[in-house]
């Protein structure tokens, strides 16, 4: 029997030191083709690590690895495992349960496993790391960090959760000294990369399937804030009242904090914001008082507010120059699901997100119903594990309800089995103001948004899990008429 969730990592010890890089020869990455796995296996192989790695199936970014170097095998096995060479690290993410046999094997070889974000760590020593943590806006933010950083001539190393739009890529190696890396908090690996700089965006009741209270979580971020280097500076926003709590409790012990938002409060206040489409501006009032006008490609002002904290983090924690770093933000794109647009037919547009937890669902649907334009939203959204939804469902149906149609499909498992009694109705039966469709299969769903959808409506496909399949489909049938 499994034990109550604490918060605490049984499997890897974050606060362990880390091995040197200069001592690693190679490294074996099993699920090697997952978008975390492969952007470490990509920064490995840029610092001359033989990397090589095992997947369950085979995919475009196995072949695009094997192209850069690594030896990649299909199927997690013994077999695999004893091909490994003794001196490699193994690097796995906790999606990797302990019983799988490969892992097993390599344990029982007695090599080092070390965690993703270890890996990270691991690679990220000596640079002039940015971590970005929070429980919405993560990847969004630490891509705009890494463009703004590439505009302003810094070429970063960086490691996010999604593809960069014009870039392609969710890893690479720069030549500079920065170093920005998405933290993630869920299973508490964001304790192992001490950076000089941090940005907590929000703190929301979410991961409780591992932390069991919210008092819990809130003391992970309180170490998280311990982890930035003497000297560092933790970025929060003042807007929402974990992040300012955390704040507020850093300072209070002596360490340097600044903050960012709307609040009257905060060292650098984003004001006059305006948006139409993906054309969305605000004026950046700086502790010095000036004025920058900062001008994004990308649509919500949840995204103006996540470019308030880059511009804070690399101006006041990183040294650039704030016109240069206010000039890269208004070069940013996106990021692979992160509303992003799929395609257009029948005079219907259809646009994919990432979002997952209800703080994150309010920001999408909000972003589309300023963008709808005269015609409806038609929301399909896919729940992420059961116990979010079990604890979530009201927010979630609050978010939902801000759309003119919610088509709520079955929950996405993903590591968790199935709880009796937590499905997709869940949120259904709590949805006001929408009209409402509970469609538990991907067939159901798609049946559901032809009966109901017309031209000028825009569709958004919503959801941490396969719900992202259901775009080009819906796509395609819309073209057929």
């Amino acid at each position: 029997m499994s034990p109550e969730p604490d918060g605490v990592n049984r499997r890897f010890d974050f606060h362990a030191p880390l091995p040197s890089l200069a001592d690693v020869r190679a490294a074996h990455l099993i699920a090697i083709g997952g978008s975390g796995m492969s952007g470490v296996a990509r920064l490995l192989l840029a610092r001359g690590v033989a990397v090589s790695g095992s997947d369950r199936a085979d995919s475009p970014v196995l072949d695009e690895l094997g192209a850069d170097g690594a030896q990649v095998v299909i199927g997690q096995s013994t077999q695999t495992a004893d091909r490994v060479p003794a001196d490699a690290v193994v690097v796995v993410s906790s999606a990797i349960a302990e019983t799988n046999p490969e892992l097993a094997r390599l344990r029982e070889r007695g090599l080092t496993v070390l965690h993703r974000a270890q890996a990270l760590g691991m690679l990220m020593a000596g640079r002039g790391a940015l971590a970005v943590a929070g429980a919405n806006g993560k990847t969004t933010t630490s891509a705009m960090a890494t463009v703004a950083l590439r505009a302003a001539g810094a070429d970063p190393s960086y490691a996010i959760g999604a593809p960069i739009v014009g870039i392609g890529t969710n890893s690479g190696v720069g030549q500079g000294d920065s170093f920005v890396v998405e933290a993630d908090e869920s299973d508490g690996s964001f304790l192992v990369y001490h950076p000089r700089v941090a940005i907590v965006t929000n703190i929301r009741d979410d991961h409780l399937d591992f932390y069991g209270t919210s008092e819990r979580l809130h003391a992970a971020y309180t170490d998280f804030a311990a982890t930035v280097r003497p000297g560092g500076l933790l970025v929060a926003c003042a807007d929402d009242e974990g992040s300012a709590t955390l704040a507020d409790r850093v300072r209070d012990g002596g360490g340097r904090v600044l903050t960012y938002g709307r609040s009257e409060s905060a060292d650098l206040r984003l004001v006059e914001e305006s948006g139409s489409g993906f054309d969305w501006r605000a004026t950046l009032v700086l502790r010095s008082g000036d004025r920058l006008l900062l001008r994004l490609r990308v649509p919500g002002a949840h995204n103006l507010l996540n470019a308030a904290g880059v511009a804070l983090a690399l101006t006041e924690g990183l040294g650039c120059d704030a016109s240069a770093v206010v000039d890269g933000l208004g070069e940013f794109a996106g990021t692979a699901r992160r509303f992003e647009p799929r395609g257009e037919a029948g005079g219907v547009r259809v646009v994919d997100d990432y979002a997952h937890n209800p703080g994150k669902l309010e920001a999408v649907v909000r972003t589309g119903v300023a963008l709808r334009d005269g015609g409806r939203l038609i929301v399909v959204f896919q729940p992420h594990l059961y116990s979010r939804t079990q604890h979530a469902a009201d927010g979630l149906a609050a978010a939902l309800s801000l759309a003119d149609v919610a088509i709520v499909l079955d929950v996405y498992g993903a590591r968790e089995d199935p709880v009796p009694g937590v499905t997709g109705a869940l949120i259904t039966d709590r949805i006001t103001g929408a009209e409402t469709v509970y469609a538990p299969a991907h067939d159901d769903a798609v049946h559901a948004v032809l009966d109901r959808v017309r031209p000028g409506d825009l569709v958004l496909t919503v959801g941490a899990g396969d719900v992202t399949a259901l775009g080009p489909r819906l796509i395609d049938l819309l073209g057929q008429g």
